[in-house]
C-alpha cells in the first residue's frame, strides 16, 4: 500500500490536509469520498509519496541521497532550509521486482525474534536487520517501517500497509505483537508457522511437482512415437503389401486420427490450462477446490490435518481467555490458506458463537472442518479452562503427525509413477517388437533373400552399406555391379 496526502476544503473556505493509505490513487479517492461524507469537504488536490533521488552542495562538499515525499518541491525546500544548494532533485524510477523470497522473511522474523529476547529495543532491531537484508524491496520496506514507527503511527496500521510485501498474515501477526506483552513469542511463533508452511509447500511439490512434470513429458513422448515415428516402420511393410499384426495394425490406425485430429487435440489442451488456471483464481471454484482437498486419496488427510495444525498454532499465539477472541479465531482462519476451512469458520462458527452464545467446542463442531481428535481435545479444553494450551498440544501433535506421513506419501507417488513408466516402457517395447515377427509372402525360391532385399532397399540404410549389399548380390548371382 502507498501513502498518499489529500487537501480539501470544507463549505465554510478552510483548507484541510491529511494522509491515507491505499493500493491506488481510485481506491485512495474512494475512501477520501467515504470519509468526506461525514465532514463535508471537497477534495482539491491527491499526492502520492514516492521516493526522490536528490544531489546537492554545501561549499565544497557534494551530498547525493533518497529520500520519500510528496512532491519534488517538498524535497527541494528541505534541502534549502538545511542551507544546501540543490543540484538537481528527480523522482526515482520505481521497479517492481516482485515479492522478496519467502526465506528472507524468515529469516528477517526468526532473528527479529532471537534479538528481541536479547532484550534490543525493537527500533534499534529494525534498523540492524534492515542493513542486513540482501534483498532490496524487503531491505526498504524495513526502513519504511521502522520511519513509520518512529513517528508515533500504530504498529498494526504500519505493518498492514505492507502486507503485499510480508504476507498477509505475517504482517498481521507482526503488528499485532508490537501491541502484545510477549512480542519475542510472537515473533517466534510467527517464524515457526511460516517454516512449517515453506516445508509443507516443498513437500506437496516433490509429492506432487516432479511425477506430473515427469507423467507430462512421458506423455509427450509417447505421443511423438506414436504420431511420428511408428507409422514409419509400420507403412513400410504395407508398401510391400505385407499383413500387418493385431496390435501394430491397432496403433497405425490410433497414430492416423491422433494427426488428423492434432488441431482438436491442441485446442483442448490449451483449453484444459486456462480453465485450470481460472479454476483456481474465481474465489467460488477456488472454495469448491479447496473443500474437495480434504477428500483426497492419499493427500486429502494430510491437507486437513495441516490446515487444522495451523489453525491451532496461529490460534494459540494470539487467545488470550478474555473471552473477546472473535478476531482471534477469524485471523487464525484465515491463516489456514484454505477457502473452504475460512468460510466455515467465519459463516457457520463465529455466527454461532456472536448471535446464539453456543461454546467454543460446539460452534468448532457445527463447522465440520475439525477432526474428531481436535473437536475432542477442544472440548476437554474448554471443560479444564486450558484452552490455549490445547491449541498448542494438537498443533505439535498434527505437526509430528503430517510430517512423518508426507514422507511416505512422497515415496508412494515415486513408487507408481515409476511403476506407470515400466508399464508404459513395456507396452510401446511389446508393440516395436511385434514387427520383428512379420514375415512376407516372398516369391518362390526368393525365401529370406528377398526379405533382406526389401529391409535394405527401404529403410534409412547408408550409401555404404547399399554398397555393400549390392557387392554381395553381384558376387552371389554372378550380375554385374552397377
Amino acid at each position: 500500500m502507498a501513502d498518499f496526502r489529500f487537501q480539501g476544503v470544507v463549505p465554510s473556505g478552510k483548507i484541510i490536509q491529511g494522509t491515507i493509505s491505499a493500493n491506488n490513487a481510485a481506491e485512495a479517492k474512494k475512501k477520501i469520498q467515504e470519509l468526506s461524507k461525514g465532514r463535508g469537504f471537497r477534495l482539491n488536490q491527491l499526492d502520492k509519496r514516492a521516493a526522490y533521488v536528490y544531489k546537492a552542495k554545501k561549499g565544497e562538499k557534494v551530498t547525493e541521497g533518497e529520500q520519500k515525499a510528496y512532491s519534488k518541491s517538498e524535497v527541494e525546500n528541505a534541502l534549502t532550509s538545511m542551507g544546501y544548494k540543490v543540484v538537481y532533485v528527480r523522482k526515482k524510477l520505481a521497479i517492481n521486482v516482485g515479492s522478496p523470497p519467502v526465506a528472507d522473511i524468515i529469516t528477517f522474523v526468526r532473528l527479529s525474534a532471537d534479538l528481541l529476547r536479547e532484550k534490543l529495543p525493537f527500533n534499534e532491531v529494525i534498523s540492524l536487520l534492515s542493513n542486513d537484508m540482501e534483498n532490496r524491496m524487503l531491505k526498504e520496506t524495513l526502513k519504511d517501517i521502522n520511519s513509520d514507527l518512529r513517528k508515533g503511527a500504530e504498529s498494526e496500521r504500519v505493518f498492514m500497509k505492507y502486507e503485499h510485501v510480508l504476507g498477509k498474515f505475517t504482517a498481521k501477526m507482526l503488528g499485532l505483537a508490537s501491541k502484545s506483552g510477549a512480542m519475542a513469542e510472537m515473533y517466534e511463533s510467527t517464524a515457526k508457522f511460516l517454516e512449517r508452511r515453506m516445508e509443507f509447500k516443498k513437500s506437496m511439490k516433490s509429492a506432487m511437482m516432479m511425477p506430473m512434470i515427469t507423467l507430462v513429458i512421458l506423455f509427450l513422448a509417447v505421443i511423438f512415437y506414436v504420431a511420428y515415428i511408428f507409422p514409419e516402420t509400420a507403412r513400410m511393410f504395407l508398401k510391400y503389401g505385407i499383413e500387418l499384426p493385431p496390435m501394430t495394425a491397432a496403433t497405425l490406425e490410433f497414430s492416423e486420427w491422433l494427426v488428423a485430429n492434432i488441431i482438436f487435440f491442441v485446442i483442448a489442451t490449451i483449453g484444459m490450462i486456462v480453465g485450470v488456471i481460472m479454476l483456481f483464481t474465481n474465489a467460488k471454484s477456488r472454495t469448491w477446490i479447496d473443500k474437495i482437498s480434504f477428500r483426497v486419496p492419499v493427500l486429502g488427510g494430510l491437507i486437513h490435518k495441516t490446515a487444522i495444525e495451523v489453525f491451532c498454532r496461529v490460534f494459540y499465539s494470539l487467545y488470550s481467555g478474555s473471552g473477546e477472541n472473535i478476531d482471534v479465531i477469524k485471523t487464525a482462519a484465515e491463516a489456514t490458506g484454505n477457502k473452504h476451512f475460512e468460510r466455515q469458520i467465519l459463516t457457520v462458527t463465529i455466527p454461532m458463537m456472536l448471535k446464539h452464545g453456543k461454546g467454543l467446542h460446539e460452534s468448532f463442531e457445527a463447522s465440520g472442518v475439525f477432526t474428531r481428535t481436535a473437536l475432542s481435545r477442544f472440548h476437554a479444553g474448554a471443560e479444564t479452562g486450558m484452552v490455549r494450551e490445547t491449541a498448542q498440544q494438537l498443533a505439535n501433535y498434527y505437526e509430528r503427525e503430517t510430517t512423518y506421513k508426507l514422507k511416505s506419501v512422497v515415496d508412494f507417488m515415486q513408487l507408481w509413477v515409476a511403476l506407470l513408466i515400466m508399464v508404459v516402457m513395456a507396452a510401446l517395447t511389446i508393440v516395436s517388437s511385434e514387427t520383428s515377427v512379420i514375415k512376407p509372402k516372398a516369391a518362390p525360391g526368393m525365401g529370406d533373400f528377398w526379405y533382406l532385399h526389401m529391409l535394405l532397399t527401404t529403410g534409412p540404410i547408408t550409401h555404404y552399406l547399399k554398397r555393400i549389399y549390392n557387392g554381395c548380390r553381384s558376387f552371389l548371382t554372378g550380375t554385374e555391379n552397377r
